[in-house]
């Protein structure tokens, strides 16, 4: 599997494609239009974005896919964090797509024949998930290198984060991790290293 790191642009999240065979893309986190035309670039057909959680800085770029016919798809119950007031009201602008389908913890699917297990990390918000495929996981804002995700806005609770960063660091086995902001790491670096899972 390849990944391609789209970095971000303005206050933009990091953002992911991903692809198995050389033609299909899978979408992780969609900061802006520029994702949308890297696949074009790429030659790659997106079949599905997944976004970690509801953030606009993670879903600006969805109404590029979504005007495509691809499929979005979130955390359970976070698609009516995305389109809330609350939500809205941090950034000032209405998303403009629709969610496919909300997933749940340790569902499993494939897309663009890539397998991916869903693992339900609330806290950075209520609906927050990563996405674990082969040799990867992808935290979006739940765990960065050597620190983690804020609180402090709309439904994210501390409490909750810390239990979700136990459910990952209780994880076998080592991993890539693609962060939704700043560098990669791995999880034995971030067991090693990050306070917050040595908690």
């Amino acid at each position: 599997m390849k990944v391609y790191k789209i970095l971000p642009v303005s206050f933009g999240c990091n953002s992911y494609i991903l692809t198995s065979d050389g033609r299909r893309a899978v979408v992780v986190d969609c900061a802006g239009a520029e994702v949308y035309k890297k696949c074009k670039s790429l030659k790659l057909q997106p079949v599905a974005v997944l976004l970690t959680h509801g953030h606009y800085d993670h879903v600006l770029g969805c109404k590029a896919f979504a005007d495509d016919g691809v499929p979005v798809f979130c955390g359970r119950g976070e698609s009516d964090f995305i389109f809330s007031n609350a939500n809205i009201a941090l950034f000032g602008e209405i998303p403009d797509f629709k969610i496919f389908r909300e997933l749940s913890d340790g569902d499993k699917i494939e897309l663009g024949g890539i397998n991916f297990k869903v693992i339900a990390t609330p806290g950075h918000t209520a609906g927050s998930v990563c996405y674990m495929t082969e040799d990867c996981i992808f935290t979006g804002d739940t765990l960065f290198l050597a620190t983690v995700g804020r609180t402090d806005l709309p439904t994210g609770s501390f409490e909750s984060l810390k239990s979700s960063l136990k459910k990952l660091a209780e994880i076998k086995g080592n991993y890539k991790i693609y962060c939704g902001h700043y560098e990669d790491t791995t999880l034995n670096g971030e067991r090693k290293n990050n306070a917050y899972l040595k908690c």
